[in-house]
């Protein structure tokens, strides 16, 4: 399989863009809203000095360390959320997968799943990954779901490793191998972007 370098990481829906010292303000936003942040692991609101903090210790890892971007609806250009890929090993060639859907509007209909299909994309594509992990909250039903669509499985339970809301609940570890994203015969980015 030929994989030419992504421009844009893209899924059908969405495509993945660079986070901007402009998009700070939206990132406050969400990040200030508690139904969003319910299975982050973000505890408090985060101020625009903070978000200014963090943006300047990602902008220093980018592309070393992890990959962030702004999820994008193809159509309008509006951003949705953020997706990222965080604690690169380059071997063996792994990396956590994280996201967050700041624009309520965009739940339950299908655009995680796209930009996560994406990102794996230029994972597996783009940087050779192995493996993409991610740890998903027992009770969050919508994001397991969006992820065994992209096909990640269950590969372990951390069990009562989050605390939340008075209560500790499981984590549980998803994963995906480049066989298995390779064995999906779905568009990639690149063929989705006019590229083979």
């Amino acid at each position: 399989m030929t994989e030419p370098i992504l421009h844009s990481p893209r899924g059908e829906r969405v495509y993945l863009r660079p986070s901007e010292r402009a998009d700070i303000p939206l990132f406050t936003r969400w990040f200030a809203d508690a139904e969003f942040t319910r299975f982050l692991m973000v505890r408090v609101p985060f101020s625009e000095a903070a978000e200014e903090k963090w943006f300047d210790e990602m902008t220093a890892i980018q592309g070393v360390k992890g990959w962030h971007f702004v999820i994008c609806r193809l159509d309008t250009d509006e951003p949705l959320g953020t997706a990222g890929l965080f604690d690169y090993s380059g071997e063996p060639g792994t990396a956590e997968f994280g996201i967050g859907l700041g624009e309520k509007s965009a739940w339950n209909q299908g655009y995680g799943t796209d930009a996560l299909r994406a990102i794996c994309d230029f994972g597996f594509g783009e940087i050779r990954l192995e493996r993409i992990y991610l740890r998903v909250y027992a009770g969050n039903a919508r994001a397991i779901r969006s992820y065994e669509k992209a096909g990640f499985v269950h590969e372990g339970t951390l069990r009562e490793a989050h605390f939340s809301e008075g209560a500790y609940s499981d984590v549980h570890m998803m994963g995906l191998l480049r066989s298995e994203w390779a064995a999906d015969p779905r568009p990639k980015s690149w063929q989705l972007n006019g590229f083979g």
